[in-house]
């Protein structure tokens, strides 16, 4: 007579699942890579911070070429027994931006200054009152109908109140003095120039944007090649951050939507 085979215990140690492996290995690696750091902040110890040499910029996998609006190719022509070019710039010749491409410094200078109060208060009262005293006699059956005590000559009376109060006050002050590089994008038949600047300054974990668009005449960009903002038409002037400063000041998406939908 033959034995069946009995079936094996299962092992009492258990593989780990996938999710524990992995969560072991980036363990690991944050561990190596906090200990390498470690080991260069080590061996830097009593030296000053090294500079990274002069490289070429084009062979950066990161670099792109840049793109930006230019003149219509011009035909050249040079005078006979003259060594300038028709048309070159020259030391007596107007610098100012005139052509697309051009570039002019725009001055930001906003003082701005506003303090508005308003109060607004309403009160209003209502009163109402219904009796039926005399009814073509069916006054009398009313107890009939409702059985409690009933007083046909005070039915109804109604009393209503409302109060309003409001107030609202804005204290404003908003002061930026910044100057920004533009470039001219494109020229308008009457002779007015689109420009378009950008700029962002980056300080550790916090990136500064400036940004300004708008219409500008050639006679009011100044001798030195600048113009003020207040001179820009439909001027579009941003100027914010974005980084970890800014995220911690503006409010998480759950208190926006509660906000929102919060009907109190």
């Amino acid at each position: 007579m033959t034995r069946a085979p009995s079936p094996r215990a299962p092992s009492s140690r258990a593989a780990p699942p996938r999710a524990i492996r992995l969560a072991a290995l980036a363990l690991a690696a944050l561990t190596l890579a906090g200990c390498s750091n470690t080991i260069d902040r080590l061996a830097a110890v009593g030296e000053t911070p090294k500079v990274k040499p002069i490289e070429n910029p084009t062979l950066d996998p990161r670099y792109q070429p840049v793109s930006m609006p230019m003149p219509a190719r011009a035909k050249v022509d040079f005078a006979p027994n003259s060594l300038w070019r028709t048309g070159a710039r020259a030391f007596f010749k107007d610098q100012r931006a005139q052509r697309v491409g051009d570039i002019l410094t725009v001055l930001i200078e906003i003082d701005d200054t506003a303090k508005v109060d308003n109060a607004t208060k309403r009160t209003r009262n209502n009163t109402e009152g219904a009796s039926a005293s005399s009814l073509l006699g069916y006054e009398t059956k009313l107890s009939q109908v409702l059985p409690e005590a009933l007083d046909p000559t005070s039915l109804v009376d109604l009393k209503s109140d409302s109060l309003t109060d409001g107030s609202g006050a804005i204290d404003r002050k908003e002061k930026i003095n910044l100057r920004v590089a533009a470039v001219v994008t494109q020229s308008l038949p009457n002779g007015n120039l689109v420009i378009q600047g950008t700029q962002e300054v980056r300080v550790n974990y916090e990136v500064r944007e400036l940004y300004v668009q708008g219409v500008v005449r050639r006679e009011d960009i100044k001798s030195d090649n600048t113009i003020k903002h207040d001179q820009i038409a439909e001027a579009r002037i941003v100027y914010g951050g974005r980084g970890t400063l800014s995220d911690i000041q503006r409010p998480r998406y759950g208190q926006e939507i509660f906000d929102i939908l919060y009907p109190f």
